[in-house]
């Protein structure tokens, strides 16, 4: 399995906001076909398999991603959350998830994407309600929106991850410092 999504935010659920990248600028969007979806389904971890995804799936796997966005930055500037988002991510945490069965090999868990989504929008409350909520952050690279739960000692990570984004903010103030340094 090719693993080509970037799992760094501390909850599959905040992951999952974070598949629509650089949201002030470029925006790139991960789940540009149903397979990418089901891919990020697995890769994530909250399933063993996943049926085939649909475009419907999809356009479903996206409105939840982007009232869970909406509500994530709410939560995180302290700001009350929109209505209409909250309906979206209830709506989908409402749905049945898969249930985990026990096979001679361990546990595995096979889910419809409907199935799929209901387990990320129920992470998406677990999320948005427990103990982590005074520790979201924003990246700190201005073309990055990931949220990211920072569990680092006195809370002072910057960014959503040092491979990401931390390698390449770093890289670009010392190039600029080289810079400035030749110049005088």
């Amino acid at each position: 399995m090719n693993l080509d999504h970037v799992f760094v935010c501390g909850n599959p659920a905040l992951d999952f906001a974070a598949t629509l990248r650089a949201r002030r600028s470029t925006r790139f969007e991960m789940f540009v076909t149903p397979d990418r979806l089901g891919a990020w389904y697995l890769e994530s971890g909250i399933v063993d398999s996943v049926s085939p995804c649909r475009e419907a799936d999809v356009e479903r796997a996206k409105a939840v991603r982007e009232a869970l966005y909406q509500l994530v930055t709410a939560r995180r500037l302290g700001e009350e959350y929109p209505d209409e988002a909250l309906e979206v991510l209830n709506g989908a945490a409402r749905k049945p998830t898969a249930a985990p069965q026990l096979t001679p090999s361990g546990r595995r868990t096979e889910a419809t994407p409907d199935e799929a989504l209901a387990a990320v929008a129920r992470l998406a409350v677990e999320v948005l309600s427990g103990p982590d909520v005074p520790l979201l952050k924003e990246c700190g690279n201005p073309e990055c929106t990931r949220v990211y739960i920072d569990r680092s000692r006195g809370m002072r990570r910057q960014w959503c991850g040092m491979e990401s984004c931390g390698n390449k903010i770093k890289a670009a103030a010392y190039r600029a410092r080289k810079k400035t340094a030749a110049a005088h």
